[in-house]
């Protein structure tokens, strides 16, 4: 049975989320995203981040607003490992940003803080990934 990979590698590997990867790596949380966690990741997708406004995108991954783009990404991060059926279940979580974020399951879909969860249960070796299609801020970003 081959290695499981991690969040990061499956992130690179899927080739749907380079802008989520070029900034995680911007950010610096490259090493974090692939240590032990596990971790539950809401990953956008390109098609995601595309909705953001460029201007507002490429100030987020200049160096100079490293803590501001860390702070967008881990809002996207929720510790421990939570499967789609448990999400469902709750109606905020946690995430690594400090902020909660709020769960709501409308018409059999589930969306996090207004984000619609378009694929789940991703199963990295630290974790699991729910890949959504809007890019999340945490409150005052």
């Amino acid at each position: 049975m081959s290695e499981m990979k991690t969040i990061v590698d499956i992130a690179v590997e899927a080739g749907s989320f380079k802008t989520l990867v070029q900034a995680v790596q911007a950010a610096g949380l490259v090493d974090t995203l692939k240590g032990e966690g596990p971790f539950t990741v809401f990953a956008p997708t390109d098609e995601a981040f595309g909705k953001v406004d460029k201007e507002t995108l490429e100030s987020l991954l200049k160096p100079e607003n490293k803590d501001k783009l860390t702070a967008v990404l881990t809002y996207h991060v929720v510790p421990g490992k939570v499967m789609a059926a448990d999400v469902v279940k709750l109606t905020s979580a946690k995430t690594v940003q400090g902020s909660d974020v709020t769960i709501k399951v409308e018409d059999g879909a589930v969306y996090v803080s207004g984000a619609k969860v378009i694929q789940t249960d991703i199963m990295a070796s630290n974790g699991v990934i729910h890949v959504i299609d809007t890019v999340i801020l945490p409150p005052g970003a």
